[in-house]
């Protein structure tokens, strides 16, 4: 019964932790530049780093994670949220309270964090939160010429302003004269726009409704005469009372004509303009029956065909469109448009096209694809390009057609090499973990679905999770290849294929040679331990990467066994010697007792005269482990269970235990050097934040008082006791 219960817990405890478990998305700001009102990545390989936490560690905890990621960081370090918007990354509030759960100040999962020095990015200094969001819209007005003069052509221009700006400020932005402002806040249409009072212009965007995508247009005031707005504010945009559709000859080189405008209105038809192009540009009459007309944008890259039943309108074209006459038929309304290209870089104009019927399965368009290219084999992928231009998921359900996947004419597709794995097999990266540091050679890790690659192929991370000590060299995760597994395959499975690997080049009597960890940041994290457990039963996901250690003797970890790191503390010096592997089976209990009687066997010393500390490398601090008890109510009196895996010791399999000989030093100091060093870092960093931030405040700032205190001070903690009434 004691087993079934001690098995219940461990379940318990490892289903808590994996539940406790998000996502957040660290930006780090040494690769971001201010440009345009928002923040934009320099490197998107560098720009964004994905990492997994414990949403029930503090905020201070997570200070340190990342700083202890951040080999490159110098300076202050602030962590703030941001958001994606469609101008670009913005920054809102920083967090502060090092105390205080993630829950507690409410990080949500796949959360945007930024890090940064808290004032500026590449020596600008960055607005922040709600009041300043930056908004994208869409500025129309008439051109200029180069004389100077105003061409009877309106242009659309996107622009960044801060929603807490003053509408009037889109003259300044613009460098034109002041006119009249009109406001359109949904899609432009025909109608639907706002004429704004010039005693409104103080208003800002937002007190106006403007949103991202929202209108903007501009009339110079000496154009009253040629007004682009009618009385009841219908978009008529003339021309000599000429309404045209601007369209390019890009079907024949020799053709007399390159250019011709065709009048139109919102309601003509495309084939009406096309034929009537293609009699302007005095081309041949088969061109009737093999071309199409495509959107020319902005810079100049041909659109998906237009379909020649539909109006200007039905088109979503407006008056004075460029388009260009090309060879080849438009799709029909069962077919679809497509762009692809090889590789997750995308360069401009190097896209493919293909027109596909819309029931084509995934699989079969990704033939049609190949073929095109002359790329032999069947070891690719699609990918659908995400709106930042960069590679999204991938197209798992190969069977499954383009229009179930909501794919739709215009997307452009990514060639990626490398295959997908059939439902219900896992493609894992494997890794080599040597805590006593790599030897032989490694080659790098060439991953373009889990981000950029380590340098040199080698992820440096500390042999014991950050333990101290000089004697020992750091541990390394050295990349060995990726494999293609059942997820009903055993954990030994798992092992004994990954012995194939060509990298592997260590020689592995059997799979239980060999310690399994799950890899999160950088290093081993959660340990598989049952062989003969399937990997559906770990809950490994798509995303998961794992790495093996070498062992000198079997291993077969049962449920109650936890794995820890013991070190021995060395006489006279501020040091340990070299990390020992610990079995400690729980069988008994998580009781400090039951681990100190167990780390005294292993020492071969007496349990009175050892004394051992969990050490914490992300605060560099250890913890002494010793029983106490705890009361649940004043009432009942009853004694808490104690247990090692809750708090404060959140006890877990490659925990570093450190251990001193009372019978050579009885002093209570568990630190080393290594550990002050760390301390001192660590607050130099807290005390430059925040000088930064006062500084900041007090730079934007112009009515808050000198004698206003600079912080809040914190409250001491207080014992609570909650006295429920019975009402049965």
């Amino acid at each position: 019964m004691d087993a079934a219960n001690i098995e219940l817990q461990r379940k318990r405890a490892e289903y808590d932790s994996t539940n406790n478990e998000f996502e957040l998305r660290l930006h780090m700001g040494p690769h971001y530049h201010f440009l345009n009102g928002a923040l934009h990545p320099i490197s998107q390989t560098e720009s964004v780093w994905d990492l997994t936490f414990d949403k029930r560690k503090t905020l201070g905890d997570l200070r340190q994670s990342v700083f202890q990621l951040l080999d490159f960081w110098e300076g202050d370090m602030v962590l703030s949220t941001a958001k994606c918007l469609p101008a670009g990354l913005h920054v809102y509030q920083t967090l502060d309270g090092d105390d205080l759960t993630l829950c507690e100040i409410e990080i949500a999962n796949e959360e945007d964090i930024f890090v940064w020095n808290g004032v500026e990015v590449g020596g600008i200094q960055i607005p922040t939160g709600s009041d300043c969001e930056p908004l994208l819209l869409n500025v129309l007005h008439l051109a200029t010429s180069g004389e100077g003069e105003k061409c009877q052509q309106l242009t659309e221009s996107p622009q960044v302003f801060p929603s807490n700006a003053e509408v009037g400020s889109v003259f300044t932005a613009l460098a034109i004269p002041v006119g009249a402002i009109f406001l359109s806040s949904t899609e432009r249409t025909n109608e639907g726009w706002t004429a704004i009072p010039q005693e409104d212009w103080r208003k800002t965007f937002r007190e106006q409704g403007l949103t991202n995508g929202s209108f903007v247009l501009i009339q110079d005031s000496s154009n009253n005469n040629n007004s682009m707005l009618t009385k009841q504010g219908e978009w008529i945009t003339t021309v000599n009372e000429t309404n045209w559709i601007q369209v390019k000859n890009l079907c024949q080189s020799e053709s007399e004509e390159e250019l011709v405008k065709i009048p139109a209105t919102a309601n003509t038809v495309v084939f009406d303009i096309r034929i009537k192009a293609i009699k302007e540009l005095k081309l041949m009459k088969e061109l009737a029956e093999n071309s199409c007309l495509r959107p020319i944008d902005r810079d100049g890259k041909l659109l998906c065909p237009v379909p020649d039943n539909c109006t200007l309108k039905e088109a979503e074209l407006r008056i004075e469109s460029s388009l260009g006459l090309c060879p080849g038929k438009a799709p029909t309304s069962s077919q679809l448009f497509l762009f692809f290209t090889m590789g997750s870089h995308i360069q401009p104009g190097t896209e493919m096209e293909i027109i596909v019927e819309e029931t084509i399965t995934v699989r079969d368009c990704l033939k049609i694809m190949l073929e095109k290219l002359g790329l032999p084999g069947d070891t690719w992928h699609l990918r659908k390009m995400d709106w930042c231009y960069e590679a999204g998921e991938p197209l798992h359900e190969e069977d499954a057609t383009l229009k179930e996947l909501m794919i739709y004419s215009g997307d452009t597709l990514l060639l990626i090499e490398g295959k997908l794995p059939p439902p219900g097999f896992l493609k894992v990266p494997i890794w080599w973990y040597q805590p006593r540091g790599c030897a032989g050679p490694w080659r790098s890790h060439q991953d373009q679905t889990n981000g950029p690659p380590p340098q040199g192929g080698v992820w440096g991370a500390s042999a014991t999770q950050g333990a101290p000590g000089d004697t020992y060299a750091e541990a390394s995760l050295c990349y060995l290849g990726d494999i293609e597994i059942s997820e009903d395959a055993t954990l030994a499975e798992l092992k004994s294929q990954a012995m194939t690997l060509p990298s592997s080049e260590f020689f592995v009597p059997s799979p239980a040679f060999l310690r399994a960890w799950t890899v999160e940041s950088k290093r081993p994290s959660r340990l598989l331990r049952i062989n003969q457990q399937q990997l559906r039963e770990y809950k490994l996901g798509r995303r998961t990467e794992i790495c093996l250690e070498l062992l000198q003797k079997e291993e077969n970890l049962g449920p109650q066994d936890v794995l820890l790191r013991i070190q021995r503390r060395l006489p006279g010096e501020r040091a340990y010697g070299p990390p020992v592997d610990l079995v400690w089976d729980t069988a008994r209990g998580w009781t400090a007792g039951a681990l100190q009687r167990q780390v005294a066997d292993c020492c071969s010393l007496p349990v009175e005269k050892i004394e051992i500390a969990k050490y914490f490398p992300e605060k560099f601090e250890w913890l002494p482990v010793s029983s106490w008890s705890l009361q649940t109510t004043k009432r009942k009196k009853k004694k808490k269970q104690e247990n090692l895996q809750g708090a404060p010791y959140y006890l877990k399999d490659g925990d570093t235990i450190g251990i001193k000989n009372l019978l050579v030093e009885d002093d209570g100091d568990f630190s080393t050097d290594r550990d002050d060093a760390g301390k001192e870092k660590q607050k130099q960093l807290a005390l430059g934040g925040r000088k930064s931030q006062e500084a900041l405040r007090g730079q934007s700032s112009s009515v808050v008082s000198g004698a206003e205190s600079p912080g809040r001070p914190q409250r001491p903690e207080a014992s609570l006791s909650i006295h429920v009434g019975s009402f049965r």
